[in-house]
């Protein structure tokens, strides 16, 4: 059973799929950067440092949603290669 499409049909939607999933990571990412610099600016004006706490629990928040796109998603190369790594060694037994 190979994890990536064959079709022509398949691999579009495979790849209009990732495509969208990266596109929301950017844009979570772009809005993270606008909402903590708003933050940090309006905390380190007032001679404190509680914006640390937002962009700590929210950067954890967009590393995940990172790590979902491009590291564990759907048809992530990193997936794909672990899951024919452990076929081939299955194979050999």
């Amino acid at each position: 059973m190979n994890t990536l499409p064959h079709n022509a049909a398949d691999i579009d939607r495979l790849a209009r799929r990732r495509a969208k999933a990266k596109m929301g990571f950017y844009t979570h990412a772009i809005v993270y950067v606008a909402v903590i610099t708003g933050l940090t600016v309006l905390s380190f004006g007032r001679g404190q440092t509680w914006s640390l706490w937002p962009a700590a629990g929210w950067g954890l928040g967009l590393l995940m949603h990172g790590l979902g796109v491009f590291g564990f998603g759907p048809g992530s190369s990193w997936k794909a290669r672990l899951v024919e790594r452990e076929r081939e060694r299955l194979m050999r037994r």
